[in-house]
Parts: C-alpha cells; sequence; structure tokens
C-alpha cells in the first residue's frame, strides 16, 4: 500500500485523535495493555505537535487520513539519561512519536520509518516493551536496541536509535 503523506492541521486534530483511539485498541488486541491508557496521549500533544509543525497525516489512495505521526527535532527531554546501555552518538537526532492508524491499514509503521529515513539522517525512537508489532518494525528497518529511556510519569520505554548512510 502507498500512502501520501503531509503536514497535519489543526482541523485534522478530530481525525487524529480519533485514529489514537483506533491505535490504542490495536495495541490492547495484541495484548499491549499498557502503553497509551486512556487520556494518552493527550489532546494537547497532538496540538503541540501540529503547532511545532512535526505533525504528519497519511492518506489512503481514496484520499481518506488512516494514520499519524510525529516527527521532532532533538532535543527530546527523557531521552537525555538511558539505562543499561549507550545512544549510537551525541549528534542531533529527530525523534518519531505518536504512530496511530486505523486497524485496517496496512504498512503504516514501514511507510512512516521509510518517509522519515528520508528526510533526517539521525532518528531516535522509543516503545513499550509489550509492543510487539513496534519492536519487529524497528528490527526489520535496522533500527539499534540502545538501553532503557524513562518517561516524565516514570515509565520505562526501550530505546532505539538509527543513522542513515
Amino acid at each position: 500500500m502507498s500512502y501520501t503523506i503531509r503536514k497535519s492541521t489543526l482541523a485534522d486534530l478530530p481525525v487524529i485523535l480519533s485514529l489514537r483511539d483506533q491505535a490504542r485498541e490495536i495495541m490492547r488486541s495484541y495484548g499491549n495493555t499498557f502503553q497509551w491508557p486512556d487520556g494518552y496521549p493527550r489532546d494537547d500533544m497532538f496540538k503541540k505537535d501540529i503547532a511545532l509543525g512535526g505533525s504528519h497525516v497519511m492518506l489512503d489512495e481514496t484520499g481518506t487520513i488512516v494514520g499519524t505521526f510525529a516527527l521532532l527535532p532533538s532535543p527530546e527531554v527523557t531521552y537525555n539519561k538511558i539505562y543499561d546501555g549507550q545512544w549510537l552518538d551525541n549528534a542531533p537526532y529527530h525523534v518519531i512519536h505518536r504512530i496511530a492508524s486505523t486497524p485496517d491499514s496496512h504498512g503504516i509503521l514501514d511507510a512512516v520509518l521509510d518517509y522519515c529515513e528520508s528526510q533526517v539522517a539521525n532518528i531516535r525512537i522509543d516503545t513499550h516493551e509489550a509492543n510487539i508489532i513496534m519492536r519487529k518494525g524497528l528490527e526489520r528497518h535496522g533500527y539499534h536496541y540502545c538501553g532503557i529511556i524513562i518517561l516524565l510519569d516514570g515509565n520505562p520505554r526501550l530505546a532505539f536509535q538509527k543513522i542513515m548512510g
């Protein structure tokens, strides 16, 4: 499946929030009951991504929005400290956050990673250890497991990085 990717606008916010809720259900159906509890990611996080110009939506061949993600420049405060490992480098990087899609959309993660890798040369990303779909996708795309980061709410996440070139 081929997707068109464009920057999000505030007009896209209702669809983005619906995608967040659908992604939560996808995670639950695969046994990941820990990531994205009700109310998270918060609406204001998506609004901030849009305001920063880092929020993107993915459209299918009919022009329907079926996915969303944020690609944001460093620094990411929760990445300042990493445990049980280390980042590949200390250079500026971009972080991918808040990937979400409809349950019927396939290849979203691959499309997000391909797009982001074509835009920036150094990417960091994190996920819950129970998010097997994300972990397998990152491995398939050559991301290196670097260690554990701690979110602002105190929850640990597995951290990955890929440097292109």
